[in-house]
């Protein structure tokens, strides 16, 4: 620990002689990665359905028996409930994304997720299951073949195997769209962005680039939103006008954060966090078990046999606790990577991460998970 030390004191004394940044570098980015246009988004479709043909692995509740008998009444077909066979049939709860601009008649898919206390949905069949959103209005229609990409196999002495997740199956294009969710793009000649990590200075940032190549039409409501009014040459071409702002460049500003995993020992930070001076004192105690065994002899003319006998020593030391005086021109990734270079372990290093944010040493969010 007393060498470790040394080497650490050595190394942040070498940082404390070198210049250091102001503050970290960050890549530029284009606006389509950091912000989406406000209104395109995507609507959360559901329906309950019955899956039929299966091979004696459906549910054995009755809700399903009376959930088919009712769909067949609608067929003008009068079946006793007792004649259904239930292990050939499952409840299940359909889901489907609706994506922005789709259109009627275009299909998307679906998942099929059993409800019930139904086996396994390979080789069914989805009847046909209207999708209603939040509002309750039908947007598509579901029908056709259930892939589980799993299977459940036993046997009757008890013995089975699974693999993957035979309840839940996913039929591609199942669903034939039957609504449009309509989208006003540009309506009035405005749009707005939304940035997908709300921050003064990125929204700042960004409005200074709009406004740099198309002069004063953007302005910052609030660290979330861009308003942008659209240039009278592009009202006849909103998504063209969409596509130049989105490839425009932007460094975006991030808060000084510190991640770390306990449990994996992983340590994820940006450069730009900053520490104040502190002193480090590290100092531990080494606790040593050791045991041998030795032969006794007796003594001689007696009638005595040779023994074996088991000594345990237990010896205890401590370390001499030393202290490492750190400058405030260090930065944070300076002292992980000087304790790196000194051969200290991830659990060493979280910890004294953890005294330093417990002492406001560290100016950053540290996240623990």
């Amino acid at each position: 620990m007393k060498k470790f030390l040394a080497l650490a004191l050595a190394v942040f004394m070498l940082m404390a002689a070198l210049p250091q940044q102001a503050g970290a570098e960050s890549a530029p980015t284009r606006i389509k990665d950091i912000a989406k246009v406000q209104g395109v988004r995507s609507n959360q479709l559901v329906g309950y359905g019955i899956v039929v043909g299966l091979p004696g692995t459906g549910d054995s509740k009755e809700d399903v028996r009376q959930s088919i008998r009712n769909m067949l009444l609608t067929f003008g077909i009068t079946i006793p409930a007792e004649d259904f066979k239930l292990k050939n049939s499952a409840a299940v709860m359909v889901t489907a994304t609706l994506p922005p601009f789709i259109r009627e008649g275009d299909t998307i898919d679906v998942t099929s997720s059993s409800i019930g206390d139904a086996k396994s949905l390979q080789g069914g069949t989805l009847l046909q299951t209207p999708l209603k959103a939040a509002n309750g209005e039908v947007y598509a229609v579901a029908q056709g073949p259930v892939s589980t990409g799993g299977f459940v196999a036993g046997s009757g002495g008890g013995g089975s195997a699974q693999k993957n997740f035979p309840t839940v199956g996913l039929t591609p294009n199942g669903a034939i769209v039957e609504k449009s969710v309509e989208d006003d793009l540009g309506q009035g000649g405005k749009i707005s962005l939304s940035l997908s990590r709300p921050d003064f200075t990125t929204a700042a940032r960004m409005a200074a680039s709009i406004n740099a190549q198309y002069g004063g039409i953007a302005t910052a409501a609030n660290p979330g939103r861009i308003d942008i009014n659209i240039p009278a040459y592009f009202r006849g071409n909103v998504v063209g006008f969409v596509a130049t702002i989105e490839e425009l460049p932007i460094v975006p500003d991030n808060i000084a954060k510190v991640v770390v995993n306990e449990r994996t020992g992983t340590i994820v930070m940006g450069g730009d966090v900053s520490v104040d001076e502190c002193a480090i004192t590290q100092g531990g105690i080494s606790i040593r078990v050791t045991k041998d065994q030795q032969a006794v002899q007796p003594d001689p003319l007696s009638y005595g046999t040779t023994i074996v006998t088991n000594n345990t020593a237990v010896g205890a030391e401590e370390d001499v606790a030393s202290t490492v005086v750190v400058p405030a021109t260090a930065s944070i990734s300076d002292i992980v990577g000087a304790l790196n270079a000194v051969g200290a372990t991830a659990r060493d290093t979280i910890s004294i991460l953890q005294a330093m944010k417990a002492a406001g040493a560290i100016h950053a969010d540290l996240e623990i998970i």
